[in-house]
Protein backbone atom coordinates (compact mmCIF):
# COMPACT_ATOMS: atom_id res chain seq x y z
CA UNK A 1 0.00 0.00 0.00
CA UNK A 2 1.39 3.36 -0.98
CA UNK A 3 1.78 6.38 1.28
CA UNK A 4 -0.94 8.18 -0.67
CA UNK A 5 -3.39 5.39 0.14
CA UNK A 6 -2.70 5.28 3.86
CA UNK A 7 -4.39 8.54 4.91
CA UNK A 8 -7.54 7.47 3.03
CA UNK A 9 -7.61 4.11 4.79
CA UNK A 10 -7.10 5.76 8.17
CA UNK A 11 -9.94 8.15 7.42
CA UNK A 12 -12.12 5.18 6.45
CA UNK A 13 -11.33 3.61 9.84
CA UNK A 14 -12.28 6.82 11.67
CA UNK A 15 -15.54 7.11 9.72
CA UNK A 16 -16.42 3.47 10.41
CA UNK A 17 -15.80 3.94 14.15
CA UNK A 18 -17.83 7.15 14.11
CA UNK A 19 -20.79 5.34 12.57
CA UNK A 20 -20.58 2.03 14.42
CA UNK A 21 -19.38 3.28 17.79
CA UNK A 22 -16.76 0.55 18.17
CA UNK A 23 -15.10 -2.26 16.22
CA UNK A 24 -12.41 -4.92 16.46
CA UNK A 25 -9.42 -5.09 14.16
CA UNK A 26 -11.05 -8.12 12.51
CA UNK A 27 -14.25 -6.13 11.88
CA UNK A 28 -12.28 -3.33 10.25
CA UNK A 29 -10.13 -5.63 8.13
CA UNK A 30 -13.24 -7.37 6.82
CA UNK A 31 -15.13 -4.14 6.21
CA UNK A 32 -12.26 -2.31 4.48
CA UNK A 33 -11.01 -5.42 2.68
CA UNK A 34 -7.41 -5.04 3.82
CA UNK A 35 -5.10 -7.45 5.59
CA UNK A 36 -5.16 -7.88 9.36
CA UNK A 37 -1.52 -6.77 9.50
CA UNK A 38 -2.26 -3.53 7.62
CA UNK A 39 -5.29 -2.91 9.83
CA UNK A 40 -3.26 -3.29 13.04
CA UNK A 41 -0.62 -0.92 11.66
CA UNK A 42 -3.21 1.74 10.90
CA UNK A 43 -4.83 1.27 14.31
CA UNK A 44 -1.48 1.67 16.06
CA UNK A 45 -0.78 4.88 14.13
CA UNK A 46 -4.22 6.28 14.93
CA UNK A 47 -3.83 5.39 18.60
CA UNK A 48 -0.38 7.01 18.70
CA UNK A 49 -1.99 10.16 17.28
CA UNK A 50 -4.59 10.08 20.05
CA UNK A 51 -7.48 9.70 17.63
CA UNK A 52 -8.68 6.34 18.92
CA UNK A 53 -8.33 4.20 22.03
CA UNK A 54 -9.03 0.59 22.84
CA UNK A 55 -10.15 -1.59 25.69
CA UNK A 56 -9.33 -5.26 26.17
CA UNK A 57 -12.37 -7.55 26.49
CA UNK A 58 -11.73 -11.05 27.81
CA UNK A 59 -13.90 -13.68 26.13
CA UNK A 60 -13.27 -17.27 27.12
CA UNK A 61 -9.78 -18.65 27.73
CA UNK A 62 -8.01 -17.07 24.75
CA UNK A 63 -6.30 -13.75 24.34
CA UNK A 64 -8.39 -10.66 25.12
CA UNK A 65 -10.11 -8.98 22.20
CA UNK A 66 -9.32 -5.31 21.59
CA UNK A 67 -12.33 -3.05 20.99
CA UNK A 68 -11.49 0.27 19.32
CA UNK A 69 -13.41 3.53 19.71
CA UNK A 70 -12.90 7.15 18.71
CA UNK A 71 -11.36 9.42 21.31
CA UNK A 72 -12.75 12.92 21.76
CA UNK A 73 -9.81 14.14 19.68
CA UNK A 74 -10.88 11.72 16.95
CA UNK A 75 -14.46 13.00 17.06
CA UNK A 76 -13.19 16.55 16.79
CA UNK A 77 -11.66 15.66 13.40
CA UNK A 78 -15.12 15.56 11.86
CA UNK A 79 -16.92 18.64 10.55
CA UNK A 80 -18.42 20.97 13.08
CA UNK A 81 -19.37 24.61 12.94
CA UNK A 82 -19.46 25.66 16.58
CA UNK A 83 -17.24 28.50 17.69
CA UNK A 84 -16.13 30.09 20.91
CA UNK A 85 -18.07 33.26 20.16
CA UNK A 86 -21.41 31.42 20.14
CA UNK A 87 -20.68 29.79 23.50
CA UNK A 88 -19.52 33.12 24.94
CA UNK A 89 -22.63 34.87 23.62
CA UNK A 90 -24.97 32.29 25.13
CA UNK A 91 -23.09 32.43 28.43
CA UNK A 92 -23.47 36.21 28.54
CA UNK A 93 -27.13 35.95 27.58
CA UNK A 94 -27.83 33.36 30.29
CA UNK A 95 -26.22 35.66 32.87
CA UNK A 96 -28.17 38.69 31.65
CA UNK A 97 -31.76 37.48 31.40
CA UNK A 98 -33.81 35.22 33.65
CA UNK A 99 -34.21 31.51 33.01
CA UNK A 100 -37.62 31.79 31.32
CA UNK A 101 -36.46 34.57 28.99
CA UNK A 102 -33.39 32.54 28.07
CA UNK A 103 -35.54 29.49 27.32
CA UNK A 104 -37.95 31.60 25.25
CA UNK A 105 -35.08 33.01 23.18
CA UNK A 106 -33.73 29.53 22.45
CA UNK A 107 -37.21 28.30 21.54
CA UNK A 108 -37.69 31.21 19.16
CA UNK A 109 -34.38 30.38 17.53
CA UNK A 110 -35.16 26.71 16.87
CA UNK A 111 -38.67 27.56 15.71
CA UNK A 112 -37.24 29.97 13.12
CA UNK A 113 -34.80 27.27 12.03
CA UNK A 114 -37.61 24.73 11.71
CA UNK A 115 -39.68 27.08 9.55
CA UNK A 116 -36.61 27.74 7.37
CA UNK A 117 -36.20 23.98 6.94
CA UNK A 118 -39.90 23.59 6.10
CA UNK A 119 -39.68 26.21 3.36
CA UNK A 120 -36.62 24.53 1.87
CA UNK A 121 -38.17 21.04 2.03
CA UNK A 122 -41.09 22.05 -0.15
CA UNK A 123 -44.19 19.90 -0.68
CA UNK A 124 -42.77 16.74 -2.22
CA UNK A 125 -43.23 13.20 -0.95
CA UNK A 126 -42.08 12.33 2.54
CA UNK A 127 -39.03 10.51 1.15
CA UNK A 128 -38.09 13.52 -0.96
CA UNK A 129 -38.36 15.82 2.06
CA UNK A 130 -36.33 13.46 4.24
CA UNK A 131 -33.63 13.32 1.56
CA UNK A 132 -33.57 17.12 1.31
CA UNK A 133 -33.42 17.53 5.09
CA UNK A 134 -30.44 15.18 5.25
CA UNK A 135 -28.66 17.18 2.52
CA UNK A 136 -29.30 20.42 4.40
CA UNK A 137 -27.92 18.96 7.62
CA UNK A 138 -24.83 17.71 5.78
CA UNK A 139 -24.22 21.22 4.47
CA UNK A 140 -24.40 22.45 8.06
CA UNK A 141 -21.61 20.11 9.15
CA UNK A 142 -23.50 17.01 10.26
CA UNK A 143 -22.55 13.55 9.04
CA UNK A 144 -26.13 12.51 8.38
CA UNK A 145 -27.74 9.56 6.59
CA UNK A 146 -31.27 8.31 6.03
CA UNK A 147 -32.74 4.94 5.20
CA UNK A 148 -36.12 3.30 4.86
CA UNK A 149 -36.96 1.58 8.12
CA UNK A 150 -37.52 -2.15 7.94
CA UNK A 151 -39.02 -4.69 10.31
CA UNK A 152 -41.04 -2.05 12.15
CA UNK A 153 -44.51 -3.22 13.07
CA UNK A 154 -46.93 -0.56 14.27
CA UNK A 155 -50.70 -1.12 14.60
CA UNK A 156 -52.91 0.41 11.92
CA UNK A 157 -49.96 2.03 10.15
CA UNK A 158 -49.22 1.14 6.55
CA UNK A 159 -47.10 4.14 5.54
CA UNK A 160 -43.31 3.92 5.10
CA UNK A 161 -41.06 4.87 7.98
CA UNK A 162 -37.71 6.60 7.61
CA UNK A 163 -34.72 6.72 9.94
CA UNK A 164 -32.46 9.77 10.07
CA UNK A 165 -29.09 9.14 11.72
CA UNK A 166 -26.53 11.76 12.72
CA UNK A 167 -23.08 10.48 13.66
CA UNK A 168 -21.61 13.75 14.90
CA UNK A 169 -22.85 16.96 16.47
CA UNK A 170 -22.02 20.11 14.53
CA UNK A 171 -22.69 22.20 17.64
CA UNK A 172 -21.06 19.83 20.14
CA UNK A 173 -19.27 22.51 22.15
CA UNK A 174 -22.44 24.58 22.43
CA UNK A 175 -24.53 21.53 23.34
CA UNK A 176 -21.97 20.58 25.99
CA UNK A 177 -22.48 23.92 27.75
CA UNK A 178 -26.18 24.30 26.93
CA UNK A 179 -27.78 20.83 26.52
CA UNK A 180 -31.25 22.33 25.93
CA UNK A 181 -30.02 23.61 22.53
CA UNK A 182 -29.57 20.00 21.42
CA UNK A 183 -32.74 18.90 23.18
CA UNK A 184 -34.93 21.02 20.89
CA UNK A 185 -33.73 19.17 17.78
CA UNK A 186 -36.57 16.65 17.99
CA UNK A 187 -39.20 19.40 18.11
CA UNK A 188 -37.43 21.22 15.28
CA UNK A 189 -37.63 18.18 12.98
CA UNK A 190 -41.27 17.60 13.85
CA UNK A 191 -42.15 21.21 13.01
CA UNK A 192 -40.16 21.10 9.77
CA UNK A 193 -41.91 17.87 8.74
CA UNK A 194 -45.29 19.23 9.76
CA UNK A 195 -47.45 16.26 8.72
CA UNK A 196 -45.18 13.69 10.37
CA UNK A 197 -44.54 12.12 13.72
CA UNK A 198 -40.86 12.14 14.71
CA UNK A 199 -39.49 9.98 17.51
CA UNK A 200 -36.00 10.00 18.97
CA UNK A 201 -34.36 6.56 18.85
CA UNK A 202 -30.78 7.44 19.88
CA UNK A 203 -29.21 10.47 21.57
CA UNK A 204 -25.57 11.41 22.07
CA UNK A 205 -26.51 13.46 25.13
CA UNK A 206 -27.74 10.19 26.65
CA UNK A 207 -24.34 8.58 26.12
CA UNK A 208 -24.96 6.90 22.76
CA UNK A 209 -22.57 7.29 19.82
CA UNK A 210 -25.17 8.72 17.45
CA UNK A 211 -28.47 10.59 17.28
CA UNK A 212 -31.34 8.84 15.55
CA UNK A 213 -34.91 9.79 14.59
CA UNK A 214 -37.79 7.70 13.31
CA UNK A 215 -40.05 9.63 10.89
CA UNK A 216 -43.52 8.50 9.85
CA UNK A 217 -46.50 10.21 8.22
CA UNK A 218 -49.35 10.93 10.59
Amino acid sequence: MTATQQPSTKQDILIYLLKQGHATAQDLAHRLEISAQATRRHLKDLEDEGLIHHEAIQEGMGRPNHIYRLSQTGRDRFPDRYDEFAVSLLTTLAATVDKKQFSDILRKQWEQKALEYRDRLGSGSLQERVETLVEIRRAEGYMTEWHLAENIELPNVATPHYVITEYNCAISQIAESFPSVCGHELEMFELALEDCKVERTHWMVGGEHQCGYLVQAR
